[in-house]
């Protein structure tokens, strides 16, 4: 009996809706002839320890506050770890993060800093919930900003099932809503590697599925199931990254290669979403870091390679739910924070800078005495993709109870 969500166990794949209707089975048009643009949206769960990504190395308290994890100024070295990497002589980026810097020279990569939620919380739970429903502090908000923005998109050209979609083991809070998307945890478990017996489009399952759409939601359940056949037009196992584009072997390299494979399909992707987490880092951080940066950052500069021309439609951000506390704590790690720092790429980017009002780090300056103050809310930077890159025209279907000021200016 079909229900208000059609979950495919078998193969990881769940197309999942909130409220039931003929809409939720979508077309399986092809997409519009002129190029869509795409958002790429990645998650740093765990807390990033911004200061140590993105490294104020120019402000004398950051060195001060961090005795023994403090990332060494531009140029110079210890014997555990190399300089920053320097991007404008205030600001450097941790030398783990290298593959990065080329993009923010020529213009690709711009940082937003002492950037996040306005909520006081440092709980990762709330404040993940608050990031992705897109409302702080409000507990009540029942689907997430990037559902809304996709309910409330008009479009022009008829959509796909593959207009969300989540490359994550579940869908994340923020496609969470009316509008359909998808989970996927990856994409060789749809069964698109030829049509063997033993993938989830195999002969048996084809016909078992086909007459239960057939005989409860035709046309339209007919349709759902060949929108998953439309994945047979591309095999990722064959895939061959473009201008030599090489991603790391981890499950966040994966999973950019997989985004990057769906745009380039042409299924009618508008958003993508991706996480990555292990970020809390309250214990030993100059060993536990490093790791995770270097792959943050190898995977998204090999996503842009890969991605080339086609980047001008694209957007890649990167989020965390709140940063660290400026002072490192006796483990030699950071407890939980407040500000922190963001990543933009693609799009018609003015990149090469480092955004927002730098707050200080001495004392009096910080958050509670303790953490990096916060001078964007995060909402501008989302707010500034949906309306200039996406094209939004109403801000408070997608952000509630929010008022839109004035653009950061990372996007032309």
């Amino acid at each position: 009996m079909m229900t208000r969500r059609i979950f495919l166990k078998n193969g990881s794949l769940a197309l999942v809706s909130l409220g039931f209707a003929p809409a939720f089975i979508a077309q399986t048009a092809k997409a519009a002839e002129t190029r869509r643009k795409v958002l790429v949206a990645v998650f740093q769960r765990g807390a990033v320890d911004g200061l140590n990504m993105v490294v104020p190395f120019g402000d004398p308290e950051y060195y001060r506050a961090r005795p023994t994890i403090a990332i060494p100024l531009p140029g110079q070295k210890t014997a555990q770890e190399d300089g920053a990497v320097d991007l404008d002589g205030f600001f450097g980026l941790n030398p783990r993060m290298a593959a990065l810097a080329p993009l923010f020279k020529r213009g690709d990569l711009a940082i937003v800093h002492a950037c996040g939620s306005p909520d006081e919380t440092r709980s990762h739970f709330d404040a993940q919930d608050y990031m992705e429903s897109g409302t702080p502090g409000v507990k009540a908000t029942r689907d997430g900003w990037l559902n809304r923005y996709l309910h409330n998109r008009e479009h022009e050209e008829k959509s796909t099932p593959f207009r969300a979609v989540a490359l994550a083991p579940q869908l994340p809070r923020s496609l969470q809503g009316v509008e359909p998307a998808l989970a996927i945890g990856q994409l060789n478990q749809f069964g698109i590697r030829g049509g063997r017996a033993t993938d989830m489009l195999s002969t048996s399952f084809e016909d078992e599925y086909a007459q239960i759409a057939d005989s409860m939601l035709a046309p339209t359940g007919r349709e759902a199931f060949d929108a998953v056949k439309m994945l047979k037009t591309t095999d990722p196992a064959s895939y061959v990254p473009a201008n030599g584009a090489e991603y790391p072997r981890s499950a966040f390299g994966e999973a950019l290669k997989q985004i990057a494979i769906l745009i380039k399909s042409d299924l009618g992707l508008e958003v993508a979403f991706t996480e990555l987490g292990g970020w809390d880092t309250h214990v030993q951080e100059a060993n536990r870091l490093p790791p995770l940066l270097d792959d943050f950052a190898k995977a998204i500069a090999a996503f842009r390679l890969d991605m080339g021309d086609q980047m001008a439609d694209t957007v890649l951000v990167t989020m965390s739910e709140f940063g660290r506390a400026v002072q490192e704590n006796g483990n030699r790690g950071t407890d939980h924070g407040h500000g922190n720092a963001m990543f933009v790429v693609g799009g018609t980017i003015r990149g090469g800078r480092v955004y927002g009002k730098w707050p200080g780090l001495a004392p009096a300056q910080r958050y509670e005495n303790r953490d990096l103050a916060i001078t964007t809310d995060f909402r501008d930077v989302f707010a500034e993709i949906v309306t200039k890159h996406l094209g939004a025209k109403d801000l408070s279907k997608i952000f509630p109870g929010y008022t839109y000021k004035q653009p950061v200016g990372f996007l032309a």
